[in-house]
């Protein structure tokens, strides 16, 4: 059903929550793959808070929805997203990237409840999905599969593999976000390793393509729900992001892929997340 009003704005709130809590996480890790976690917080919001089958109070739930983040280094959005949801103490996102804290850069299925699967080494995450989502069908499982990729990490050859694989076994119970920020470590996409026509090449492989906004909740929506509904060809919802959305002096600047805030460009920035309306 389509989002109402109320849902947004809860949503809405959620976000603004997400941000600032990047942000913090940031400043008290002395760094982090900030931009990054910025441009995906509104799909994330909305899986957490709306799509996913799951139960933080059970978190190992056996018909529990699985969500992979392909793109691991984003962890510094990750985490504060599972606390906030209830799956562990947010006050221990402080020690955050610390020596012997369990909340690496790259979060360790492991070690922190609420992630089913260890990743950061990009271009590996859709092959995991592939294989969950028919691991499932073999058991004859409901629960769905996830994804959330990088779009920078569709340079790798292992993400074309596990699309191939995909169409061909058809793994309709598996959704992929592309988190298309247009930015990748060391600089733009299209200059580093151009993805265009990216789209088309999705369709060749067999997958059904879904194009939108990816700050749009009911862009978003619309699109899972027409995904979930899909029977014939897996789907791919290509979320058109920011990096570093929500935060005026990071938004399409690569020095953001990775960066540090002092306790002044903390407070603007959380001052600047506040005047947002996104979604």
């Amino acid at each position: 059903m389509p989002l109402t009003g109320q849902e947004i704005n809860e949503l809405k709130g959620r976000a603004k929550q997400l941000r600032r809590d990047i942000v913090d996480i940031t400043f008290w890790a002395g760094g982090a793959h900030t931009g990054g976690a910025l441009s995906m917080v509104e799909i994330m919001v909305l899986l957490y808070y709306k799509y996913l089958n799951i139960d933080p109070k059970n978190p190992q739930k056996p018909d529990r929805d699985r969500l992979i983040l392909s793109k691991g280094h984003a962890g510094v959005g990750f985490a504060p997203l599972l606390a906030r949801r209830g799956y562990f103490d947010f006050e221990l996102l402080k020690d955050f990237n610390k020596f012997k804290s369990p909340f690496g850069m790259h979060l360790d299925g492991t070690k922190v409840t609420g992630v089913d699967v260890s990743t950061g080494s990009l271009g590996h995450g859709l092959s995991m999905a592939v294989g969950l989502a028919l691991g499932a069908r073999v058991k004859g499982e409901s629960w769905r599969t996830y994804c959330v990729l990088g779009d920078g990490e569709c340079n790798e050859g292992s993400v074309w593999e596990a699309a191939m694989a995909a169409s061909h076994y058809g793994a309709t119970n598996l959704i992929t976000f592309v988190d298309r920020n247009r930015f990748m470590v060391d600089g733009p996409t299209e200059k580093v390793m151009g993805l265009e026509p990216f789209t088309d090449k999705w369709r060749s492989f067999g997958f059904v393509v879904k194009e939108v906004d990816g700050h749009s909740y009911a862009a978003l929506s619309a699109a899972i729900e027409e995904a979930q509904g899909e029977t014939g060809a897996p789907v791919v919802i290509m979320a058109n992001t920011v990096k570093g959305k929500g935060v005026p002096f990071m938004e399409n600047d690569v020095r953001w892929h990775y960066g540090g805030l002092d306790s002044d460009r903390l407070a603007e920035s959380k001052q600047l997340i506040d005047r947002a309306d996104i979604g």
